[in-house]
């Protein structure tokens, strides 16, 4: 197989949403008022994903990604992406706000389903209380009904013999809902959730540097209880099949509040970002979108494979533990993660 990232993620329309989570870097009421946008919402063209596809053909490719940022199921061209991924043999992974848009979640299961390696529900408390003050423009109850729906598709296609997609909850660990980890975890054994990934709150904005749980010893001694009752939970509370739920990333820090010992960079020279506007960015921190690790060059003028095999990201590449990004960027994967 030729080189190259085993997993893009393509920015497909960053500007559609139908929440303003609290820690969101686009949609967040601190993010509107610290970048306000005009004109048009931004939407990348079918056009990109599928000339990148054909090039990385025969490459090491087995991941796409649409859209981190924003809601993915809003893109107008989602459609023809699933079918463009299906035919060129590349599993989706997706993450979604759990609103399930449009189809609605049993619709949307038999369509990415069949399609998808992973899908990846936003989920950020156990209780209503905490999960709306977070997710805002959120129905609790609702998002509950939809996950039951998509995952009675999900287990009623497999069980047809059709090919099974992991679903997971993906959560922001902060303050306001640390407390409830260790419930998240029960109501995602209880759903029959596969996977419970779990990433510190990136602080964007001043105002978030309260709800972040590295920012000093008693916040980090909050973690640390809730990863060792998480995993407790884990033990306890069972899927329906008997399995365990997995957890990705409860991992104590050092008591101190000391940053805890940081492995390998788990996306720099294996994973690509494909910007909305095209531009090549190496790796999901929002400074490498914004330049600070370096311009790489845009896909519309230059393939993914001359900017993967270019001297300034192999540069990149070989020296990233030395970069000032990379020495504090808390998407590090501690050991044990």
């Amino acid at each position: 197989m030729r080189a190259g990232p085993w997993r893009i993620t393509l920015v497909t329309n960053p500007d559609d949403c139908t929440l303003h989570c609290l820690m969101c870097d686009g949609h967040s009421d601190l993010a509107r008022l610290a970048r306000p946008r005009a004109g048009p919402p931004r939407r990348m063209d079918l056009g990109l994903p599928r000339r990148i596809l054909d090039e990385r053909h025969g490459s090491c490719l087995g991941e796409v990604i649409p859209s981190t940022m924003g809601e993915p199921l809003l893109w107008p061209d989602l459609d023809g992406f699933l079918d463009l991924c299906a035919e060129r043999g590349v599993k989706v992974n997706l993450t979604t706000n759990g609103t399930f848009p449009g189809r609605g979640a049993a619709g949307w299961a038999e369509r990415l389903c069949p399609v998808s390696s992973d899908v990846k529900i936003s989920w950020n408390g156990a209780t209503a209380r905490t999960a709306e003050s977070i997710m805002r423009g959120l129905d609790f109850g609702a998002a509950l009904a939809n996950a039951r729906a998509f995952f009675s598709v999900r287990d009623r296609l497999a069980a047809r013999g059709a090919w099974r997609c992991r679903v997971s909850f993906q959560v922001t660990a902060m303050e306001a809902n640390v407390a409830e980890l260790p419930g998240m975890v029960r109501l995602a054994a209880s759903l029959g959730v596969d996977r419970v990934k779990v990433n510190h709150v990136q602080v964007h904005f001043g105002e978030l540097e309260a709800q972040s749980l590295r920012r000093a010893p008693e916040a980090v001694r909050r973690w640390n209880e809730a990863v060792r009752a998480s995993r407790a939970a884990a033990e306890e509370a069972r899927r329906p099949d008997g399995s365990r739920v997995a957890l990705q990333n409860l991992v104590e820090l050092s008591p101190e509040g000391e940053p805890a010992p940081r492995g390998p960079c788990p996306f720099v020279g294996r994973e690509a970002w494909v910007t909305v506007d095209g531009r090549f960015a190496p790796c999901p921190a929002p400074g490498a979108a914004r330049g600070r690790l370096g311009d790489f060059g845009s896909l519309p003028e230059r393939t993914l494979g001359e900017i993967w095999e270019s001297r300034p990201f192999r540069d990149l590449v070989a020296g990233w533990p030395d970069h000032p990004v990379c020495r504090e960027c808390t998407l590090r994967r501690p050991g044990g993660a």
